[in-house]
């Protein structure tokens, strides 16, 4: 993303409310995470005093955990940076990739979050799945790790589109088509793959089955087709808004909202994949994938270079569109 915006103090200026809203969101995403971050401190503390779980290895489940612990101790990092001035004059390549890790692994699981809520509130079995750890843990571990989840999706949801408009407005303002910008050739490919992903995903949600292992079709429930949906879902919406970035006739959507999906759904193309690659490869503690071994380094090695394509496209369309108007004039 350009450099030379920020350097122009008035090139991001947005009302007072948006401010405090991004300052709130980011605050809330900052304190909920926190949260999450003391369960996980404390399942280390209690694996190494010999309270962990039976069936993983001590060593494995601190090393797991000290994961998460950094992951979620760099997302309240992220929220602070969201809500406070000196989030701006942090350098920009960290803080994009760190934002678009964080958006894409947790504000696509909103929707989830949302039907999954109320399945378990009308009585709907949706199974368990997870490590034996987190099932027997106590409610109010189990509480915090749900209030960690929603509250850094929602909040990452609010401030951070505020955050990246006020900081390059030139890939958020005006609407689609005005500028007449150019999606790269290498970018119609990541398009497909995101669309055939979307595809095979929302098929496994619906119950099929052509790609899986069928050793594992009688675990499967209703909780891991409803990831696959969502998943799926999220996909098609990243192929879909980077076809209507490169629209060459105006419209009036405004920009902000198909880049602001882009931004997401490519992030969660590439952070979920990225975690469960090195899974279906390695199988730790006889994690066995869905998928057929094959099909899963396939997939999930597409979704990742997918996510990585679709994001620098985007970035790298107003640059496009600033080529062309300078051609014409």
């Amino acid at each position: 993303m350009p450099s030379a915006e920020e350097a122009r103090p008035s090139a991001g200026i947005i009302g007072a409310r948006w401010s405090v809203a991004r300052r709130v969101a980011g605050y809330t995403a900052a304190l909920t995470m926190s949260l999450y971050l003391v369960v996980k401190v404390i399942w280390i503390v209690a694996a190494l005093t010999g309270h962990g779980p039976s069936d993983v290895g001590t060593a494995g489940w601190v090393g797991l955990n000290a994961v998460t612990v950094g992951m979620s101790a760099a997302g309240v990092g992220l929220g602070l940076a969201l809500a406070q001035r000196w989030g701006r004059r942090l350098p920009a390549l960290p803080v994009v990739l760190l934002s678009w890790v964080g958006a894409g692994f947790l504000v696509p699981m909103l929707p989830y979050m949302v039907i999954s809520t109320i399945l378990d509130a009308s009585g709907v079995a949706r199974g368990t799945g997870g490590p034996e750890g987190a099932e027997s843990a106590p409610g109010w571990e189990m509480v915090f790790i749900g209030i960690g989840f929603a509250g850094m999706a929602a909040g990452l949801a609010i401030a951070l589109p505020i955050y990246l408009r006020e900081r390059w407005p030139s890939h958020f303002l005006g609407r689609i088509g005005q500028s007449r910008p150019r999606v790269s050739l290498w970018a119609r490919p990541a398009i497909l793959a995101a669309t055939a992903l979307g595809l095979l995903w929302l098929y496994w949600g619906c119950g099929g089955t052509v790609g899986l292992d069928p050793a594992h079709l009688a675990h499967r429930d209703l909780n891991e087709r409803l990831l696959n949906g969502n998943a799926g879902l999220w996909a098609l919406i990243g192929g879909l808004s980077m076809l209507v970035l490169g629209r060459r006739r105006p419209v009036r959507l405004p920009l902000w909202v198909p880049m602001t999906l882009v931004f997401a759904a490519s992030g969660s193309l590439f952070a979920w994949s990225c975690w469960k690659l090195p899974l279906a490869v390695l199988r730790p503690w006889g994690y066995v994938p869905a998928e057929h071994p094959v099909v899963a380094v396939i997939e999930h090695a597409l979704s990742i270079a997918t996510g990585l394509v679709l994001l620098v496209a985007a970035i790298k369309l107003p640059a496009s569109a600033l080529g062309v108007t300078a051609r014409r004039a």
